[in-house]
């Protein structure tokens, strides 16, 4: 993970909460562990969001064949180890 220093005008009173509640000590601690809090829980609204949209039957013994070689595959199969 990449850090990067900011300058942000925060309400203290907002922040001297979220440390207390957090049981933490610094400031850039409860912010970080605030805005990852955040972003996941958004991210399992996006993922709740999409139940029932998105189609999850599929054949695995199908998925896990490879397709059947071309001709200019087998050749050039062909030619790599008759050299």
């Amino acid at each position: 993970m990449f850090y990067m220093r900011t300058t942000l005008d925060l309400p203290s009173d907002l922040l001297d909460e979220a440390q207390r509640l957090l049981g933490f000590k610094s400031k850039t601690d409860t912010v970080v562990l605030s805005l990852t809090e955040l972003v996941r829980r958004r991210r399992i609204e996006e993922l709740k969001a999409l139940a029932g949209r998105v189609n999850l039957e599929f054949d695995v013994d199908e998925s896990r064949r490879r397709p059947a070689p071309t001709r200019a595959r087998q050749r050039a199969r062909q030619r790599t180890r008759s050299r």
